[in-house]
């Protein structure tokens, strides 16, 4: 077992420190710094961008060839809540007053953040391959924002948002949580290059950043998993909405969709309520509508061709919901995209 031990004024000194004790190369380009490592303590990426306001993102992508534990000191100069997730793998945490470690599974949330001079101590496992998404706020720039508005948050959290002299411990561990790993997933899709590319990340760090306080809001207000789905099932109703994300023109059935992965209606139903507060004939309409819009806003297809593209058989009924769903018709929303196009 390797100890990392950080003691750094920023997340950006803590990939150097990394680097100095692991090896690998760092490469910036356009305020976003990524250590690529690939050698006998490990191969993968860890890719740190700052934000304006003390936000700052942190991804990891690792396979660890050596167990190794960070031990991470909060300074005056940087003591921030961090707010972590792991998409693929697990870790443990521990303060250090604490001997007791504990486990963040995959798809389990934690948000943790120390007292000044104390350690927090973060255990990987060797061999296994691990994807954290870490998101940081510095606390006394964020509540400069001007649309920060901490008092709209649950008492706990607003403790610990408010603490900018860092006198207090927080740890708060969260439950499965599948829609994160939906938004990550997305996160690390983005393309292009420059400002626009990082404008995207950051918009999509917020989201994130959203869902970790709603799941805590979630937890004081005592809302469980649903009991009739294991978490193993679970993972198969996520499976199956990203086939029907992916395609989504195909004719499915509740009927069928249960025959394939194994589940009963009424457990396929729970699971898509519990993810996506949507039943699955519900979920499977508004994944249509989304790909619809889409279509719509980047080809040349009509309407009626948009229709049968995305698995609808009736252009009335599809104009219908659209127009529910949007609040303007898919030939308004058309004319609407053709008339900011021909203004440019």
């Amino acid at each position: 077992m390797i100890t990392i031990e950080i003691i750094a004024d920023s997340q950006k000194d803590l990939l150097e420190q990394i680097q100095d004790k692991i090896g690998g190369s760092i490469v910036n380009s356009w305020n976003e710094s990524t250590l690529t490592i690939d050698n006998e303590n490990g191969v993968g990426k860890l890719r740190f961008i700052p934000f304006d306001w003390g936000v700052h993102l942190l991804d990891f992508d690792l396979t660890l060839h050596k167990e190794f534990i960070f031990k991470i000191q909060a300074v005056p100069e940087f003591n921030p809540i961090r707010f972590l997730y792991p998409s693929i793998g697990s870790f443990k945490h521990r303060f250090g007053v604490d001997n007791n470690e504990r486990n963040v599974e995959q798809f389990q949330s934690l948000i943790f953040t120390n007292k000044i001079g104390g350690y927090d101590y973060l255990h990987f496992k060797k061999g296994e391959r691990i994807n954290l998404n870490l998101i940081e706020i510095i606390r006394k720039h964020f509540l400069q924002k001007r649309t920060t508005n901490v008092s709209s948050l649950n008492k706990k959290l607003y403790e610990v948002f408010v603490d900018t002299d860092h006198e207090n411990r927080f740890a708060n561990f969260g439950t499965l949580n599948l829609k994160m790993a939906d938004q990550i997933k997305k996160l690390h899709k983005i393309k292009g290059k420059g400002m626009l590319r990082i404008l995207k990340i950051e918009a999509m760090v917020y989201e994130i950043l959203s869902s970790h306080i709603q799941q805590h809001n979630t937890l004081l207000a005592g809302v469980a998993l649903p009991t009739s789905l294991v978490k193993s099932e679970l993972k198969i109703v996520r499976k199956f909405s990203a086939i029907i994300l992916k395609n989504p023109e195909k004719d499915y059935s509740l009927e069928e969709l249960s025959l394939q992965s194994g589940l009963t209606q009424s457990k396929l139903q729970d699971g898509f309520k519990f993810l996506y507060n949507r039943t699955v004939t519900e979920y499977i309409r508004h994944v249509r509508l989304e790909s619809a819009r889409d279509l719509i806003r980047t080809t040349d297809l009509n309407i009626s061709q948009i229709v049968y593209t995305i698995g609808f058989s009736s252009r009335s009924y599809f104009s219908k919901i659209f127009r529910e769903k949007y609040d303007i018709t898919p030939n308004q929303f058309k004319k609407k995209l053709l008339t900011v196009v021909l203004e440019k």
